[in-house]
């Protein structure tokens, strides 16, 4: 399946990529991995004596696009892996594996491998605060503590869909710059600035919206987790969600997060873009959190 609609969309695309990597005002390389999926495009930052904190982005989006306002501070106290989703709209290139077999875990033991890292935090938006916490389930052994952002625990497939079509329809199904900006402020809530003052980003978040291919992401596919699975991580896991967010503060949300014993946050005024929104808490709660759990190691 093609990742984007045409190939001058595709252009655009990483062209605006590489523009917004350009003002992340920090060091940081480029890595392009061989796994059994196709090669994964890997962005690190930071220190190798750090600590090793994976970083994953949402359905739609982007290395480039999601960390911008949080990747300097995050790196000067992490050693940062942010992964290009295989079959999202980063540089990641998906092979006929991906589209027949895709194993979310595999991939990721083999990004980490590659990495030489036995064992990392994680932050995750949106699909990656899921990919996150699964990731957590089925390797416990590899992960310290995750901060999930803008995502809850998942309770079924039609929840799921049902928010994600709330949200972004039907703005995302005629992407002119106008529906692009009212459904940046759908989800955005109040803080809608973070991107509309910044053009290159705003022009970003355009281009994936009218080029890119969201069904290329199919595979990435949702586990419902028992609840003694859910448990089993409890005390590796932080959730932190904007209360004008559409897709993951609802009441069943916050009753499943309750039931199971996980530890959230909501935030006053935040919405689901809440890593941009307001990057100064995140990093607060993600360092918070992660530095509680390496006191106690």
């Amino acid at each position: 399946m093609k990742r984007y609609k045409n190939e001058n969309g595709r252009k655009l695309i990483y062209e605006s990529y590489d523009r917004l990597l350009a003002g992340w005002a920090v060091p940081y390389e480029s890595h392009n991995i061989s796994t059994s999926y196709g090669i994964t495009h890997v962005i690190t930052a930071g220190s190798p004596d750090l600590p090793p904190l994976l970083l994953l982005h949402g359905t739609g989006d982007n290395v480039a696009m999601m960390w911008i306002y949080n990747v300097a501070e995050l790196s000067r106290n992490f050693r940062i892996i942010a992964v290009d989703n295989i079959g999202g709209s980063g540089k990641s290139e998906p092979n006929d594996r991906y589209a027949r077999d895709f194993k979310q875990a595999e991939w990721l033991d083999e990004i980490l491998e590659a990495m030489n890292v036995d064992a990392v935090y994680i932050a995750g938006v949106s699909y990656g605060a899921y990919l996150a916490y699964h990731y957590t389930i089925v390797r416990p052994d590899r992960v310290n503590k995750i901060v999930c952002l803008a995502g809850g625990i998942s309770g079924s497939q039609f929840e799921v869909m049902s928010k994600m079509m709330r949200a972004f329809l039907p703005e995302a199904l005629f992407p002119s710059e106008r529906n692009v900006r009212k459904l940046l402020r759908k989800l955005c809530g109040i803080h809608a600035d973070a991107f509309e003052n910044n053009p290159e980003l705003m022009q970003h978040w355009f281009y994936l919206l009218k080029y890119f291919n969201n069904r290329s992401m199919m595979k990435h596919t949702i586990t419902i987790h028992s609840a003694a699975d859910v448990q089993a991580i409890r005390n590796k896991s932080l959730f932190v969600m904007g209360e004008q967010d559409l897709l993951s503060y609802y009441p069943k949300a916050v009753a499943r997060l309750e039931a199971n014993g996980m530890r959230y946050r909501i935030v006053k005024d935040a919405g689901h873009a809440i890593n941009h929104e307001m990057p100064e808490l995140i990093h607060e709660e993600i360092l918070g959190f992660c530095r509680e759990a390496r006191s106690g190691e």
